[in-house]
């Protein structure tokens, strides 16, 4: 009995530490969640799909922090999304966004 409780004690303890390695979404990332969820489809894919498609990518960054500036359709399906988002972020601002997004699992 001893030992399941150890197993399940190491258990918890790594799941524990998983979830508070996993940093928070930045606060410029607040617009972008009407459309986007980390792991539950809204309007636009997940984050967790968008690190998934672009991983190994090495220009994913740039490219994708240009496709968010630009705005664009076609890649995840027939809804549009607007240039910058819709928001009034700043290219750096965007860009520490999807960096954050490709960091997700």
């Amino acid at each position: 009995m001893k030992a399941v409780s150890g197993i399940i004690v190491a258990a918890a303890t790594l799941l524990v530490a998983g979830q508070a390695s996993a940093a928070p979404a930045p606060k410029e990332a607040a617009t972008c969640m009407a459309c986007h969820d980390v792991a539950e489809k809204k309007i636009g894919p997940t984050y967790k799909d968008i690190a998934k498609k672009y991983a190994g990518a090495a220009d994913a960054v740039d490219k994708l922090t240009k496709k968010v500036i630009a705005g664009g359709m076609g890649v995840w399906g027939q809804v549009p999304m607007p240039p910058r988002g819709a928001s009034a972020l700043k290219d750096d601002e965007i860009k520490k966004v999807v960096t954050w997004i490709m960091t997700q699992k």
